[in-house]
């Protein structure tokens, strides 16, 4: 069991942090140059900019940011007293003048995944043991780094706070859950005023309910394709099964005869038994021989239609949509692809919905055995047939905030007391707002991401990040959770994010 509390919070720079009055965020009267505008309450503004001369800093040395996001500003500026350079989008010129002394540390934090491997390659090139810190999200780009760099520290914010968002859609007490090995998983938790680890498993009604909502999916189809297939299927069943059993019950027939008789009917390739003075059976035989026509029409195009489609859902497997016990999972982008794998892991069904036909990451969906929607999670009629009442949390995890928070409120409105998770950070405004909370339950990747690229810059090397509403825990060595708040609202001053060049649709 591990557990820390530190009594004074205490902010990267060392300083202790206090709680804004106003809103109760964590301040830190050294790193915040600026007043508050969020709650009106007003901070001393005793800063230090982030290219200002470090006390803490070693030598003076500089450490160089690059990136124009909104996690290279935060970092840039939770950094505080620390001489740093903040390059949004440098050329080979920049690069090689900004690190030609030799920075402390680099933190390469952009949205694509090859200008990052572009960017690392280059600070390398120029210093071969400069410690790197480089935010990728595809896991190939982040293995060859690894393989490539030495001293090079590759995180995936999705993969970072995957195991926060899992806690969170599994038990609501619970922070986050930590997967040690295939068998053994262990909850973190706050106890009174302390963050303790304990082994967790699931219960087992949420078992057994899941159990019987893999089982009660199977067969069941979600898509009209999958409908008509099994609708035609079904059909042509039915009428083999009844001329079937008639034959053998009125007529008498031998069992193997009647069922090749029936079948040769249903298929068209031979003469129906001749039942003379029979009429009922002439006039149902008639009947059912025009309604294979139909059935047959309807079996082929539902036949073709899923064989030539996608097939993000199944019919029967693995695949199938989930009935109850599962988590709806709104965005399948890094971060809700990595969460719907985690909860796997877990043991616990989960449902993607996600709005783009064309996401990048729906081929990986399909095999990592994801079943996949496409719909707009703001339609309530979506979640009520996906089972939202049924089901165990949803989690909003698409990148614009403004989108989680309409999938939030459609899902109140189809089940008002169902746990809802939400992602925040890319959004400022979105992100910091206390107003959020009664939609659900908010976790700021962009601020988690922040706290643990800056712990790795100044050499804490952290292990893992587990996030809290408005506190953030890293594992250090030697230490376990440390609470590592980081103040309130960060501006560094340099120019916001460009807009993203993604398609419509498409989620980080």
């Amino acid at each position: 069991m591990d557990a820390s509390a530190p009594a004074a919070p205490r902010c990267h720079c060392g300083q202790a942090l206090h709680r804004c009055s106003g809103c109760a965020a964590w301040r830190c009267e050294h790193c915040e140059p600026y007043q508050s505008d969020d709650c009106g309450t007003s901070v001393p503004a005793k800063a230090y900019p982030s290219s200002s001369a470090s006390p803490l800093g070693p030598g003076g040395a500089t450490f160089v940011v690059i990136g124009a996001t909104s996690l290279a500003r935060r970092v840039c500026a939770g950094l505080g007293r620390h001489r740093t350079r903040h390059l949004p989008e440098p050329d080979d010129h920049e690069l090689a003048q900004a690190t030609a002394d030799g920075p402390p540390g680099v933190a390469v934090l952009v949205h694509d995944d090859v200008s990052a491997l572009r960017y690392a390659l280059a600070v390398r090139h120029v210093h071969p043991d400069v410690p790197l810190v480089v935010c990728v999200f595809d896991r190939t780009i982040a293995e060859q780094l690894r393989t490539l760099l030495h001293r090079c520290t590759v995180l995936s914010p999705a993969e970072l706070l995957a195991p926060t968002l899992a806690g969170l859609c599994a038990d609501p007490a619970t922070l986050a859950l930590l997967r040690t090995d295939r068998r053994t998983t262990t909850a973190v938790r706050r106890q009174h005023a302390t963050v303790v680890r304990t082994p967790w498993r699931d219960s087992s009604a949420a078992r057994r309910q899941a159990l019987v909502g893999r089982l009660s999916g199977q067969l069941r189809p979600h898509d009209t394709d999958a409908r008509l297939l099994l609708g035609g299927l079904a059909g042509i069943a039915t009428v083999l099964g009844l001329d079937w059993a008639w034959s053998t019950i009125a007529f008498h027939e031998p069992a193997a005869y009647a069922l090749a008789a029936a079948a040769r009917v249903i298929a068209g390739v031979g003469p129906a038994p001749d039942h003379r003075g029979h009429t009922a059976y002439q006039m149902v035989s008639t009947a059912m021989m025009l309604t294979t026509v139909g059935l047959t029409a309807l079996l082929t195009a539902g036949l073709v239609n899923r064989m030539s489609g996608s097939r993000h859902v199944g019919i029967l497997g693995p695949r199938a949509v989930p009935r109850s016990g599962h988590v709806l999972v709104v965005g399948l982008g890094q971060v809700g692809i990595r969460l719907c794998h985690t909860l796997l892991q877990l043991g616990i069904p989960v449902v993607g919905i996600e709005r783009n036909p064309t996401a990048a990451n729906l081929r990986l969906a399909r095999s990592l055995g994801i079943p996949v929607v496409l719909a707009h999670a703001e339609d309530r009629s979506v979640l009520q047939r996906l089972g939202l009442r049924r089901a165990r949390a949803l989690a909003a995890m698409g990148s614009d905030e403004r989108d989680n928070v309409a999938v939030a409120v459609a899902a109140h409105g189809a089940a008002p007391g169902i746990r809802v998770v939400l992602r925040a950070g890319e959004n400022e405004a979105i992100a910091e707002t206390r107003s959020l909370l009664p939609l659900g339950h908010t976790r700021d990747i962009t601020r988690a991401s922040a706290v643990f690229v800056i712990s790795h810059l100044t050499g804490e090397q952290p292990r893992l990040v587990v996030s809290d509403t408005d506190c953030d825990y890293l594992d250090l060595p030697g230490q376990g959770l440390v609470a590592r708040p980081l103040a309130g609202r960060l501006h560094c001053g340099h120019p916001p994010e460009p807009m993203p060049t993604s398609p419509p649709g498409e989620h980080r």
